[in-house]
């Protein structure tokens, strides 16, 4: 496994001896004598630097000169310093936390300090750093569900409307055009990207109102009246409404929005639309985008009671004031625009997806690093998603972990590793004894074994294991996904994944097919159970001698018509407890269907005793009834050594022992060959019939 590197600046070559000895065995260590030796050093290979050990006084170029450039070059976003010095005094310790130091060492060097802060820094930088990517897959994750499940209620009502089901389409791409259009025009409204991804999704909902309205209002081929156009406005109130109406969620940012453009996106920029006559900027910006929109998209799309315009002709139209008054900004992006809307519009969907997600990213990423006032926010969001695996990680009752392969470490959830009984950070986790108690004398050796079998282009795998804490013994189901370096070729770093607490389900599927295996009458195998435990066992022993029987009750019929069917079923349930009791354990038995059992035994010596001991065990008086059966048996050296045969061979000797007159047993030879069968019928496809 590839080690980390680690660069130690400092100008006292003893003091790098001494932290070279102590980090060496773990990593792989570069030296620098002092600041400017140090810049060229990182120049020249900073993307494969995992850490820098830097003293403060040094000559020519000090620590702190050091920090500076690597601020201004963007290192030290990604790569974490460690000052080493024994200057204590709080105004220096001030300036160099100020200028991006993420911990202290002190001379002189105690080993297990450096050594743990070392570790806890990587590891602190590298679940950072994966927290970050997570967020960023969170945030378009979340995008996407928003985004689908609102197209689907918005959907519905525009199959109400008997509209096409593009308009939703064209008015979210054109309102996320035109904003970002005005974005870069003038920052009097003081969008970001995330208020316009924002107005964006929630302007699927703008006429969600609709819903409620009559559809005979709705699809009218010709013009409202007056009485039908008042009903058609209460669309855009009765839209906020429902909004207004959800409850906690009602103050949620992507609500509110909604419920802006829902309420005003029929409002007039001179104060002549509804529901509320606002005028000018008193509209929110959000509104007034999805009303610019929602006006273009109806003129260029067919409708129930008009042809499609141009798109030319459209904007010509919304400029010249035909179609209401706007916003003189939004015109302007509508008019200077017009050639790339057309363009936007005619976009394929999976083109448009793209885009979408890569604004997403671009502006989770700009908001991270924008300002510290940005970090703190990003922080935050770190500290939220921090608090929401924590969450979910007990709800779920699943066991999260990180493992990095250099330092060898395992890093636990906070409720993993106190539902274990082990620490959150395990260092060296292959000979922690904590550890071991719970996976197992082998246990992370089967780990090891798992993630070695994976590759960069097939990084996912799942096994099922035992894991023991708190006095008991429980499967687990793991899946992790291994992480691999960008090189060429590319290094395992380590892995992602959780452990998944299945012993409950486990025990219901193996109770669910034991029961699925009996016959539910009796308590012995099914047919079909014992045929795959037959061929089982032969396979596993070919070299045995075995023999296989198939009897049934002689006159059980008169039993069932005499004393009634509830007593037929004592007498298959008598039979059925004389046949356990008169075999060993390891033989297989079965209630083949209706009045017929099938027997399989492995013998040595003397069968026929063991076949006439057991065939009179189970005859005999069941209150005022004789229990009667005929047998069939095959051996496996006279009828051929596997189910089949012995099976055909063992109903041909029941025919034969039927011929002969009921009650008896006879075994099978060469001379059955040609004998009809008597119960061939139960080893059909189907099975035996229950009664």
């Amino acid at each position: 496994m590839r080690k980390s590197k680690i660069l130690i600046v400092d100008d006292s070559e003893m003091n790098r001896s001494i932290l070279a000895d102590m980090l060496e065995e773990e990593y792989v260590v570069l030296e620098a004598e002092d600041g400017e030796q140090a810049v060229a050093v990182l120049r020249e290979d900073h993307a494969d630097i995992a850490l820098v050990l830097l003293d403060i006084v040094m000559p020519r170029l000090d620590g702190f000169g050091v920090l500076e450039i690597m601020g201004r070059e963007g290192w030290i976003e990604d790569l974490p310093v460690i000052m080493i010095s024994s200057e204590s005094g709080s105004d220096q310790v001030a300036r160099a936390y100020d200028l991006g130091v993420s911990e202290f060492i002190s001379r002189p060097f105690d080993a297990l300090a450096v050594r743990r802060r070392v570790l806890n820094t990587l590891i602190l930088y590298a679940k950072q750093k994966r927290l970050m990517d997570m967020v960023e897959e969170q945030i378009l994750e979340t995008q996407r569900q928003s985004g689908l499940m609102i197209q689907i209620l918005s959907h519905i009502v525009e199959f109400r409307n008997g509209e096409s089901g593009l308009h939703i389409l064209h008015v979210r791409k054109l309102t996320d055009f035109l904003l970002r259009a005005l974005m870069r025009k003038t920052g009097v409204y003081g969008l970001t990207g995330e208020d316009i991804n924002r107005i964006s999704v929630g302007s699927a909902l703008h006429d969600i109102g609709k819903i409620v309205i009559d559809e005979k209002i709705l699809n009218k081929p010709g013009k409202l009246t007056a009485e039908e156009f008042a009903v058609m406005k209460t669309h855009a109130m009765k839209g906020a409404e429902m909004l207004d109406a959800l409850g906690e969620h009602r103050d949620d940012p992507l609500v509110r929005t909604a419920y802006e453009i829902c309420r005003w996106h029929h409002e007039r920029y001179d104060g002549r639309g509804y529901p509320d006559g606002l005028r000018g900027d008193d509209i929110p910006i959000s509104a007034q985008v999805v009303a610019l929109a929602d006006v273009y998209d109806a003129l260029t799309s067919p409708r129930v009671y008009k042809a499609p315009i141009p798109h030319d002709k459209a904007v010509q139209m919304i400029v010249g004031g035909q179609c209401g008054v706007f916003n003189p900004l939004l015109l302007e992006c509508l008019r200077e625009n017009a050639d790339n809307i057309r363009r936007e519009l005619d976009a394929d969907d999976d083109t448009t997806a793209a885009r979408e997600s890569q604004n997403i990213v671009n502006d989770s990423v700009r908001a991270a690093h924008a300002s510290d006032a940005a970090s703190a926010r990003t922080l935050r969001l770190l500290d939220y998603e921090r608090m929401k695996h924590s969450f979910f990680s007990e709800m779920t009752k699943e066991l999260q972990f990180e493992y990095t392969v250099s330092p060898s470490t395992l890093i636990l959830s906070a409720w993993g590793a106190e539902t274990l009984g082990v620490g959150e950070v395990i260092a060296d986790p292959g000979r922690d004894e904590t550890l071991r108690a719970v996976l197992g004398e082998d246990g992370w050796g089967l780990f090891s074994w798992h993630m070695r079998q994976t590759t960069p282009e097939e990084p996912n795998v799942s096994y099922e294991c035992p894991m023991t804490y708190n006095g008991q013994t429980r499967w687990h189901h793991i899946v992790l996904r291994t992480i691999w370096t960008t090189d060429t070729p590319p290094h395992f770093q380590g892995a992602l994944g959780k452990a998944i607490d299945i012993h409950d389900t486990r025990q219901r599927i193996t109770a669910l097919e034991k029961k699925a295996a009996r016959d539910s009458m009796t308590g012995l195998l099914n047919r079909a159970a014992a045929m795959e435990r037959i061929g089982e066992r032969m396979e596993e022993r070919p070299d045995s001698h075995y023999a296989l029987g198939i009897f049934d009750l002689d006159y059980f019929k008169t039993a069932n018509d005499q004393f009634g069917h509830q007593f037929g079923d004592r007498v298959l349930k008598a039979v059925a407890g004389r046949l356990v009791h008169s075999v060993r354990s390891s033989d297989i038995v079965c209630r083949a269907g209706g009045d017929e059992f099938l027997l399989f035994l492995e013998y040595n010596t003397d069968l026929e005793r063991t076949i006439d001991r057991i065939f009179h065990s189970l005859c005999g008086p069941l209150d005022d009834y004789d229990i009667s059966v005929t047998m069939g048996v095959a051996r496996g050296e006279d009828a051929g050594q596997s189910y089949e045969a012995m099976f055909r061979a063992a109903d041909s000797a029941l025919y034969a022992a039927k011929r002969a007159g009921k009650g008896r047993y006879c075994f099978y030879d060469g001379s059955m060959r040609d004998v009809l069968t008597a119960i061939s019928d139960i080893d059909d496809e189907q099975g035996g019939t229950d009664p």
